[in-house]
């Protein structure tokens, strides 16, 4: 592989990761805080999309679509969590699995109701069209570019929420001891439904971005999903940090590993059978990474071992 190619596939690997991050954040954030496994979270990352990919289509801007994203998002978040998981608190995980796995259903059925079974394209917005070309002479997609400057710029603003503002001291201190802030006068439920809220609209923001590089489609967050999961394990649940730097190892090791892994086997294998071998095991490759990291650190990188 050349240089280039290689690092072609590097920035391709981190603005996965960033991405990944957006819908990891929200879920480490709504597990940690309130203990909570939301497997509906891949369907708020779909509401997103299509709430861009429709306002585009209908105003003809990206950016507006970006915004009823953001909102619809956020909007879906905060009444799935005033109706449903509010009262999924108290009740084991078992409840609150089969509880989001029918929102999954809901939020499927309810999208090919208003959107059609047909898929959805964005288009790239003109501002962020073509490519730009790199130290290197290395030419690049200027949007996927701009992709990695939003997940950065997220990140950034996503851990200053956290750890420099009042209402993160409180997310914290939720995390740590609900019961105690709620004793204090914080007014636990709001500080929920502005948790989920920020999750969701995160997934929204993910969804909406990921669009204009894949189709938008009923079902387009369940793989994701499980990607995300994959991600809080590796960073350590609860864990803003944990779920970036996992997200990036997941999105460097799926991206390098499809185009090195083959690569690698053809140098002993034939063609045909390297690039079936090297790819099976390319798939596999963030499971390996999941199952080497919880032998070495059960709670995770970043994640706090039970007391």
């Amino acid at each position: 592989m050349s240089l280039i190619l290689f690092i072609e596939q590097l920035l391709n690997g981190l603005q996965f990761g960033l991405m990944l991050f957006l819908m990891a954040a929200g879920l480490t954030l709504v597990f940690g805080v309130m203990g909570l496994i939301n497997l509906a979270h891949g369907s708020l990352y779909m509401v997103g999309a299509f709430a861009c990919a429709g306002v585009a289509t209908a105003t003809g801007s990206f950016w507006l679509g970006l915004v009823a994203a953001l909102a619809a998002a956020a909007a879906a978040g905060a009444l799935v969590e005033l109706v449903v998981i509010r009262r999924l608190y108290t009740r084991d995980h078992l409840d609150q699995v089969l509880a989001t796995f029918a929102l999954i259903l809901i939020f499927s059925e309810g999208t090919r109701w208003l959107f059609g079974s047909f898929p959805l394209y964005l288009s790239v917005p003109p501002l962020l069209s073509g490519a730009v070309t790199l130290p290197g002479g290395i030419e690049y997609s200027l949007y996927r570019l701009a992709l990695i400057g939003a997940g950065l710029g997220v990140a950034g603003g996503l851990c200053w929420l956290i750890s420099g503002t009042r209402i993160g001291i409180q997310i914290r201190a939720g995390e740590a001891d609900r019961q105690m802030i709620a004793a204090l006068g914080v007014d636990i439920g709001r500080l929920y439904t502005l948790v989920f809220a920020l999750g969701a609209a995160l997934a929204g923001l993910a969804g909406a971005l990921v669009g204009t590089i894949q189709s938008v489609q009923v079902g387009m967050g369940e793989p994701v999903l499980i990607l995300a999961f994959v991600v809080i394990v590796i960073g350590g649940i609860g864990s803003i940090k944990g779920a970036l730097v996992g997200a990036l190892l997941v999105g460097l090791t799926d991206t390098l590993g499809r185009v090195l892994l083959p690569e690698a086997f053809g140098l002993f294998m034939e063609p045909a059978a390297a690039t079936a071998v090297g790819s099976s095991l390319a798939s596999m490759a963030i499971y390996v990474l999941m199952a080497g990291v919880l032998i070495w650190r059960p709670s995770g990188l970043f994640g706090e071992a039970p007391a």
